[in-house]
């Protein structure tokens, strides 16, 4: 299951907008640092409209989405590579996660305190990495000493030197080792060792619900640090989203268009962390069920199957496979079979987005 980690200063909205993403989460939103000492966790579903189409076609007995964890971990200060604030415990909490959200205040609000007493997105972003990138220095520099012991005539710990030099001159330079030019050797020769800035980020900019549609100046801040870093941007409303969860289903989508706004921020969120880890969905329906199931872009159609269970993967002959859009057009498989909708692909398929799929193969 793919994972989240929400992470940024004390009293930057973190635990509100986990609490309004997970809707029954129990993370304390309060107005003082560390209100959240454990991470708190919560998975949510993938909102995907294509699931409903699907199952009435195929009038299914259930709806499975494909389902995405977020982790809600304890502000993080200036000192925290060194413990300060607890901060030994949280950074190893983000090291467990696929992607950073890294929530930045953008929001004026003289009743809630910010840690260093102003709002300055740009300071607060630099603090947080540079905690993450001297942690990350720190783990690079005491492995590099086992690794030049170890590389004495061995090719591969040779690979391991080289990429560890590259990424520790990249963090010197307090940028973040995902900006280090590895090459795919490299890059698995240091994965063990889970860098905290080599994980992806996306920057949630915390607005006010007047900014949601608009953003604001520190919303640019934000974007302009975010092009320099191939992170992206989410401007999200911590406010308007525990909003939402307090309306009826029916009534969310007239609020967030009365603000300006086609989606929330989950689904935003969401989509975001969708591309900037490259990850697809294929779908599988039927009378028991219909499933999302997330892959890696560039996955062929056996390791798709793989996602579903091993044995299908081991033993995979072929797909049975058919666009989304052919088969809802046609109203169902045997109509689509009929039009020459319905291809049977091999080893060699790369699975595209909403690929509905039946995979053939040996037990």
């Amino acid at each position: 299951m793919l994972r989240a980690g929400i992470v940024g200063l004390p009293n930057v909205g973190k635990s509100t907008l986990f609490n309004a993403l997970v809707a029954n989460a129990k993370a304390q939103a309060a107005n003082f640092p560390f209100c959240t000492i454990e991470p708190n966790v919560g998975v949510v579903a993938v909102p995907d409209e294509r699931l409903s189409v699907l199952a009435k076609i195929s009038q299914s007995e259930q709806i499975v989405p494909t389902r995405i964890e977020f982790v809600d971990i304890a502000g993080l200060v200036k000192g925290a590579s060194q413990g300060e604030g607890l901060g030994n415990q949280f950074l190893a909490n983000i090291r467990e996660v696929d992607a950073i959200v890294q929530v930045v205040r953008c929001f004026e609000d003289d009743d809630i305190i910010h840690v260093s007493g102003s709002v300055d997105p740009a300071r607060d972003i630099e603090t947080i990495n540079l905690e993450l990138a001297l942690s990350d220095l720190a783990q690079a520099e005491r492995r590099l000493d086992r690794a030049r012991k170890q590389a004495r005539g061995n090719k591969d710990g040779k690979v391991e030197v080289d990429a560890l030099e590259k990424l520790i001159a990249i963090l010197n330079e307090g940028q973040p080792a995902r900006l280090a030019s590895l090459n795919d050797d490299e890059q698995e020769s240091v994965k063990g060792l889970g860098l905290l800035t080599a994980k992806p980020i996306i920057y949630g900019a915390n607005v006010s619900e007047d900014d949601l549609a608009e953003g604001n100046e520190w919303v640019e801040q934000v974007k302009q640090i975010a092009a320099q870093e191939n992170a992206q941007v989410v401007t999200i409303s911590a406010q308007v989203e525990s909003e939402l969860i307090e309306l009826p289903e029916e009534d969310r989508d007239d609020f967030l268009s009365s603000l300006g706004v086609s989606e929330g921020g989950l689904q935003s969120l969401i989509r975001a962390t969708y591309t900037l880890l490259g990850l697809r969905t294929y779908l599988t329906t039927g009378p028991k069920e219909t499933r999302a199931w997330t892959i890696t872009a560039g996955m062929t159609a056996p390791q798709a199957a793989g996602v579903i269970h091993s044995d299908f993967e081991r033993g995979f002959i072929r797909s049975e496979t058919v666009a989304y859009e052919d088969l809802v057009t046609h109203g169902s498989m045997s109509a689509a079979k009929e039009k020459g909708l319905v291809r049977s692909e091999g080893k060699d398929y790369i699975v595209q987005e909403g690929d509905i799929m039946l995979f053939r193969f040996n037990v």
